[in-house]
């Protein structure tokens, strides 16, 4: 696959990839954004793929928006009229944050240095954040005069809690790394030599011994039913999705498996095995 902005690799069941703008500190931009677009929909296809894993080139995450532009760097170039009917341009990060929601497979990140606006927001749409000591958050855009991308008024409040998320957008402020593991932002912190490695051992033992279809209905009941407003909702679908499963090849190997005290070999697949339920609740974007 050929991208301009990131590199994309595969090694053994792990996608992983590369924020590759590393002289720009590897800021956002219309580029980047298409390239993860079609990076997502790739990983989502791929059965082989069991998680992915996204860091950045150099010293930097990602630095934020690229504000080369000047005036017209919050001008949207993304043509989005085949995907939404609005008649408004899109924040692209927030089209590449719904992506990452609608995602069927566990998304890490692994932050290896300065994490500014989008490159800070971006991650919160992953499953699991890993931080290396040496990065530094920040949530800069009253600063900047704008307002909070991403999704982030919907994600942020969920990982820190909502008066955290106020005060961090509020101020702007460079946050260090380990205040953003004191208040959850980053779920482990690391050396920075040790931040691949650990990240790599976190996605593998996510999709190890796992069904892959299973992680997927995971993936999406937690992302998408936890933000009900009663858990009825919840056990509807929770119902629905266990009486499908239930009949399933990878539920009788689950059980045999732990019979016979021996690791399991899941054959259903994302790509054909969904069950017919889902997706169970459509973004009326989509």
């Amino acid at each position: 696959m050929n991208f301009k902005t990131i590199l994309f690799e595969e090694s053994d069941s792990l996608a992983i990839i590369h924020l590759n703008r590393p002289k720009k500190l590897n800021a956002f931009n219309q580029a980047m954004l298409h390239d993860l677009l079609k990076a997502l929909d790739h990983v989502d296809s791929q059965d082989s793929i069991k998680a992915l894993i996204i860091t950045g080139s150099g010293k930097a995450f990602c630095a934020g928006a690229d504000l080369s532009s000047g005036k017209n760097t919050f001008n949207s170039e993304f043509d989005n009229s085949e995907s939404y009917e609005e008649n408004f341009n899109r924040d692209s990060g927030g089209i590449l944050t719904l992506r990452m929601f609608r995602c069927l497979k566990p998304i890490l990140v692994a932050c290896n240095g300065f994490a500014v606006g989008v490159g800070a927001t971006l991650q919160l749409a992953a499953d699991i954040r890993v931080s290396s000591t040496s990065a530094k958050f920040s949530f800069p855009f009253a600063k900047r005069g704008i307002a909070p991308d991403a999704c982030s008024s919907w994600f942020l409040p969920k990982i820190v809690g909502i008066s955290k998320a106020l005060e961090w957008s509020y101020s702007g402020e460079l946050i260090d790394a380990e205040i953003a593991y004191k208040y959850g932002l980053t779920s482990y912190l690391v050396k920075p030599e040790e931040l691949m490695d650990t990240t790599k051992s976190l996605a593998y033992k996510l999709t190890k011994d796992s069904s892959s279809v299973s992680i997927a209905l995971t993936r999406q009941m937690m992302w998408t039913l936890s933000s009900s407003l009663s858990p009825d909702e919840a056990h509807e679908i929770d119902s629905q999705v266990i009486a499908s499963r239930g009949i399933s090849k990878d539920a009788l190997e689950g059980v045999m498996s732990f019979l016979e005290k021996r690791d399991p070999n899941f054959s259903n697949k994302i790509s054909s095995d969904m069950p017919s339920i889902y997706p169970w609740k459509k973004s009326k974007f989509e």
